[in-house]
């Protein structure tokens, strides 16, 4: 995104209650991606990329699609939408434009790092071929520059280029003509209403066709059809007549066929005999499309690339990226899912990323493993443990540890267990002589303290270790008995629930009491990790009264139902004030709604395999807060994508789609169907 398409959507929402301004918004639309390019197509078709960290190319940054009648354009922004789906594993996302001149049908489609969109042109009234026209506008930004930038004008294709990345446009039938156009003006940028684009040619510049990364094309129809392709290149990896030739072969292979759902293994078949199929498929399409060739994922696709209103979601965080890769994991272990090559991939990604202190960074960038932006970097850092995520080594622990049992290459499982005994060391330095994590960053990055989480996070690892055959499993034990104890140090008896955290000393300095009492969602994970503890060592019941109490109390003070929208499902912790624009009340979360619905999946297993009752009652919530996020469900949006934040009016909010609720709502929907609680939920009463 650049700056003058930020500055066009400030001040088109600077006076919206739920919307930040100055962001480049996916709460609608739809995606595809192949490889490692990620194409946005929003409601009207336009295009956007947000491929830049699974990839290090930027391709599109503005885009525009019209039809040409004449002399007068009706751009698709302008016209009436009918119907936007999207099918197939691969992902191709159909369009229908419903204009003044009769209907056009856009197919999108990404191949590798080509993207493919189809026009089918049904016109109202006889009007001629050589008077119709698609009209698409693009502004491409190679190595993220808006200025600086060349064209080549080739017999086939046009070419954008920076330096490293040049970018390619091209089209199945050609060009009828096409321009130039040099970046707005500062006068435009400075005025009080957005730039609209494209902008007209500019008088006297000579060097406009060639200076910029805005072209404007005028593309004829044959039998009624053009097809458009934009590519992405590497200099280093491409060379300009290897672009053109895959670009030709690419439009005989596939013009045919963007009409119909894709060739190929579709995960609605593979998965049809089983009965939450849909689900599986969407969250699947959603984990693969954020993830890049090394495995890494980005968080959600970034929608605000300046920092305005966030830190940035376009990164891999060890720690979310780590518990996808665990739920996938133990998912596929029940559900048969064939993700083999998606264990093994981010297991690779992780060893190679590991500091050689055992700890892995705050955010890296996924199409590489090289250091990202980030604000938890103690460790490369001087000075203390205040600004590190502890949980991310934990999280990561849990995953390897539970994924080296299924290893059978001798060489990658040498790798995962030399990266395990240095991440041991790491998680026995960060743990306190009273078996509780060191103060430290949270999980949800806005706070110091001892946190909850953070312990839930150790128990879990440590137990995943000794449940293993390590050679160290034995001492993994001992370390998981110590944490499992001491998790009790933040009972809170008056509220029934673990609390948040145990406050720095410079808090308590300041009068605030030693425990934070607040419910926060991310100490719903303590039930997760004391079924992995179960696995080790024995349960007893006050500690299982205690965790049925926890869940209730959580559930019941962070539920948010209000009164405006049909919206329901939990905030993360309270007093949340987090990007709640004018609204005066926690926002929902996606992530805090899967979060307690797994952990009353999990506390159900708990409770079960201890002939506990109490199970029947976690099964009944695990399907209640499932139902927020299902894929009907009031959370889940009509393209299957759980966003991250909603305001209380319904308006969704922030990364488009989020990993992790993906991963989690996956996860829980698999173990609720394989669940005998569940299944006995679910049976009609006599």
């Amino acid at each position: 995104m650049q700056l003058r398409d930020a500055l066009d959507d400030y001040k088109r929402y600077v006076e919206s209650g739920t919307r930040f301004p100055g962001e480049r918004r996916t709460t609608g639309g739809r995606f595809t991606g192949d490889a490692d390019r990620l194409v946005h197509i929003t409601e009207n078709g336009s295009l956007r990329d947000f491929g830049y960290p699974l990839s290090g190319l930027t391709g599109i940054e503005r885009s525009r699609f019209g039809l040409r009648v004449d002399e007068t354009i009706i751009w698709f922004d302008d016209s009436e939408v009918t119907s936007t789906q999207s099918y197939g594993e691969e992902t191709v996302v159909k369009t229908v434009h419903k204009t003044a001149r009769g209907t056009v049908t856009q197919y999108d489609r990404t191949v590798g790092r080509t993207h493919l969109t189809q026009f089918s042109v049904s016109t109202t009234s006889n009007v001629g071929a050589n008077n119709i026209s698609i009209v698409a506008y693009v502004s491409l930004a190679p190595d993220g520059q808006d200025t600086r930038i060349g064209q080549l004008h080739h017999d086939e294709s046009i070419e954008v280029y920076h330096s490293d990345e040049h970018d390619f446009i091209s089209s199945s039938t050609g060009f009828r003509s096409f321009r130039g156009q040099v970046p707005a003006k500062f006068d435009d940028v400075l005025a009080t209403d957005p730039t609209e684009y494209p902008r007209p040619k500019a008088d006297g510049r000579y060097e406009e066709d060639r200076l910029s990364g805005d072209v404007v094309c005028y593309l004829p129809l044959e039998d009624g059809q053009v097809t458009y392709a934009t590519m992405l290149t590497s200099r280093a990896e491409t060379t300009r007549p290897e672009a053109q030739d895959l670009l030709s072969g690419l439009f005989e292979t596939y013009a045919d066929e963007l009409e119909y759902p894709p060739t190929g293994t579709n995960h609605s078949t593979r998965y049809a005999q089983r009965p939450n199929a849909p689900t599986i498929t969407a969250d699947l399409r959603v984990l693969s499309l954020l993830a890049a060739p090394t495995g890494l994922r980005i968080a959600g696709p970034d929608f605000d690339p300046y920092y305005v209103h966030s830190g940035g979601y376009g990164y891999t965080w060890f720690r979310d990226d780590a518990e996808i890769s665990r739920f996938l994991f133990e998912t596929d272990e029940l559900a048969e899912l064939g993700l083999e090559e998606w264990h093994e991939r981010s297991a690779r990604a992780y060893c190679v990323a590991q500091r050689d202190d055992g700890s892995w960074p705050h955010r890296v960038w996924p199409h590489n493993g090289s250091l990202a932006p980030g604000w938890a970097n103690a460790r490369l850092e001087a000075g203390s443990n205040d600004d590190y995520q502890a949980d991310q080594t934990g999280s990561v622990i849990a995953f390897l540890a539970r994924y080296r049992s299924s290893i059978t290459d001798e060489a990658l499982l040498e790798m995962v267990d030399a990266t395990l005994e240095k991440a041991l060391e790491s998680l026995d330095e960060t743990l306190e002589q009273d078996g509780r994590p060191v103060q430290c960053q949270n999980a949800w990055e806005d706070t110091i303290g001892r946190f909850a989480h953070t312990a839930a996070t150790f128990l879990e690892a440590y137990s995943a270790l000794a449940a293993s055959e390590y050679e160290r499993a034995a001492h993994a034990r001992a370390q998981a008995d110590r944490v499992y104890d001491a998790i009790d140090d933040l009972w809170v008896t008056d509220r029934e629930l673990y609390a948040m955290r145990e406050r720095p000393a410079t808090e308590i300095a300041n009068g605030k009491s030693r425990i934070d009492r607040r419910a926060d969602a991310a100490t719903l994970a303590l039930v997760g990790a004391h079924r992995a503890y179960a696995a080790i060592g024995s349960i007893d019941e006050k500690r299982r009264t205690r965790l049925c109490s926890h869940l209730e109390s959580v559930i019941d003070t962070l539920w948010h139902d209000p009164d405006e929208s049909e919206v329901s499902g939990l905030v993360r912790y309270e007093g949340d004030g987090w990007r709640q624009r004018d609204q005066d009340h926690e926002k929902i979360w996606t992530v805090s709604t899967a979060w307690g619905a797994n952990a009353a999946a999990q506390l159900a297993e708990l409770l079960s395999d201890a002939d506990d009752p109490r199970a029947i009652e976690a099964a009944a919530e695990a399907e209640r807060l499932l139902a927020c996020i299902a894929l009907d469900g009031p959370l889940s949006a009509s393209t299957t994508y759980l966003p991250e934040q909603y305001f209380d009016d319904g308006t969704p909010d922030s990364a488009t789609p989020l990993g992790w609720p993906h991963a989690l709502r996956l996860a829980t929907t698999v173990l609720l169907e394989e669940s005998d609680v569940a299944s006995a939920l679910r049976q009609p009463a006599d």
